[in-house]
Formats: C-alpha cells, structure tokens, sequence
C-alpha cells in the first residue's frame, strides 16, 4: 500500500544549503522508489490557519518510507533544511485500493459502542 511523507513547511529565505538540498533530495528517494506528487505549489487554504506550503512524497510501502528517512543519504541532508526551514515531517499509510469510508466510520462506531 502506498505510504506518504508529507511536510508542512514555511520557507522564511533561500540560501545555497536549501538549493542544495532540492537538487540532491530525489537521488536519496531514489533507492527506495520515492517520487514527489506535491513540490512547490502553492496552497490554497480552505479552513483555518495554514502558513506556509507542503511538499507531499509517494513511496511504494511505509517500510521504504521508513528505510528512506533514515537512510544515510538522507539524514545527511536534514540538516540543510532544518537550520533555514522551520516545519513538521510525518510518514502515514495511504489507504487500500476500494477503501470505503462508511466502513471505516461504522467499524469506529462500534469500537465506540455508538451501535
């Protein structure tokens, strides 16, 4: 099942540590078979407060999404973000190809004695 990592991230300036972390990002998802589906678009907020942007990143499964945010090559490059860019990173499951979402709500109904 395809796992995510999504940041919630709110670049203040630019600097050459930044710009050398996009440019080396993607040979680190690489070997674990991470591409971006969101990068630098701008968000269009619909409720509450949101500043800044997301970068949302597809890996095949959560265990290569786990491997890929610890490998090596990657740990190498937080840094260069982390000193410039304040934000939050999170790795989550997507959901199984047919997933119902009034199955789900009915499961929590019950584990919530609501039934």
């Amino acid at each position: 099942m395809t796992a995510y990592a999504i940041a919630h991230i709110r670049p203040e300036t630019m600097n050459e540590e930044i710009f050398h972390y996009i440019e080396e990002i993607q040979s680190t998802m690489d070997p674990f078979g991470g591409s971006f589906l969101v990068h630098g678009a701008q968000v269009e907020v619909m409720e509450g407060p949101f500043p800044g942007t997301v970068v949302v990143l597809a890996f095949p499964d959560i265990e290569r999404a786990r491997a890929w945010y610890a490998s090596p090559a990657y740990q190498a490059l937080i840094p260069l973000r982390t000193r410039h860019i304040p934000g939050e990173v999170i790795l989550v499951d997507g959901v199984p190809p047919g997933y119902d979402a009034a199955k789900t709500a009915a499961r929590l109904r019950d584990e919530a004695g609501l039934r």
